[in-house]
């Protein structure tokens, strides 16, 4: 059922807040900004409509787990999981500062990051190992990991496709952050991954196309994906743009890692009031 124009908009307000987040991290230090802001509403979608999770409870044992693969996105999963109380509101004032928790990748000694991430390619290995462990264990667990699409340029996530369908681990969902663009430039020159959603078909995986910046197309593809009657994974593909919601960042290469000072970062808090 499609999520009301109400709900559209609670999402897209948490969206903002999550955006500001980022950009205010990113005027402390050099971080990964145009892949956290790609992502943003993918988690928001995810987290506050979808999952099931526990506000301020991080270690509730019935969560579904999530799994942010491209872990250099960590600043937007970092201000979801704030906003959901998980991660305490002194750890972002620190940000920057000795101490700091708030890596650069997500590390499980954060609250709410059930792996540690960044070395990219690892995610879906992981996630197929949780699916199969909470299937062999029948617990009520649902695992998502998403993914960068420079990301899959790498073998082992191709391996980790093939064997989650072979035993039709169909709790395991992948979420493609399908944003056209990696550290090197524009996936289409580096390693073309077209026809990728031909590919997930071929290795037996249910295909869901959405646009990663609706969040009306998002509820409906987690819906899908999500079906507790599916005998197969799932992925989503879902369309999206690096550095959204910041007009000069968007689709710009040069903004996968930054650091956002003085009138740029003016500019970009006006956009994201």
């Amino acid at each position: 059922m499609a999520i009301s124009e109400t709900e559209g908009q609670r999402l897209g307000a948490i969206a903002r807040r999550v955006r500001r987040t980022v950009i205010e991290l990113a005027s402390r230090k050099m971080v990964h900004i145009g892949a956290a802001l790609s992502v943003a509403d993918i988690l928001v979608a995810l987290y506050f409509s979808r999952l099931r999770v526990r506000i301020g409870d991080p270690d509730w044992p019935e969560r579904d787990r999530v799994i942010l693969s491209k872990g250099h996105a960590a600043l937007a999963l970092y201000a979801v999981l704030g906003e959901l109380a998980m991660i305490p509101r002194e750890a972002f004032d620190r940000f920057g500062e000795p101490g700091d928790i708030l890596t650069g990748h997500p590390t499980d000694s954060i609250p709410g990051v059930e792996v540690a991430t960044g070395s990219l390619g690892h995610g879906l290995s992981v996630g197929a190992g949780l699916a199969l462990a909470a299937a062999l264990d029948r617990t009520p667990q649902r695992i998502v990991v998403i993914l960068g699409d420079g990301e899959l340029g790498e073998g082992s996530v191709w391996e980790a496709a093939a064997f989650a369908a072979h035993r039709r681990l169909a709790r395991l969902t992948a979420i493609i952050d399908r944003n056209g663009l990696q550290q090197e430039g524009p996936t289409a020159r580096v390693l073309d991954l077209e026809p990728i959603a031909d590919k997930w078909r071929s290795f037996g995986w249910r295909v869901i196309a959405a646009d990663g910046h609706d969040f009306t197309e998002l509820d409906a593809a987690l819906e899908e994906a999500l079906d507790p009657e599916a005998s197969q994974p799932a992925v989503i593909i879902a369309r999206t743009t690096k550095g959204k919601g910041v007009s000069f960042m968007e689709n710009d290469p040069n903004w996968h890692m930054a650091w956002l000072r003085g009138a740029m970062w003016a500019k970009a808090a006006r956009e994201l009031q």
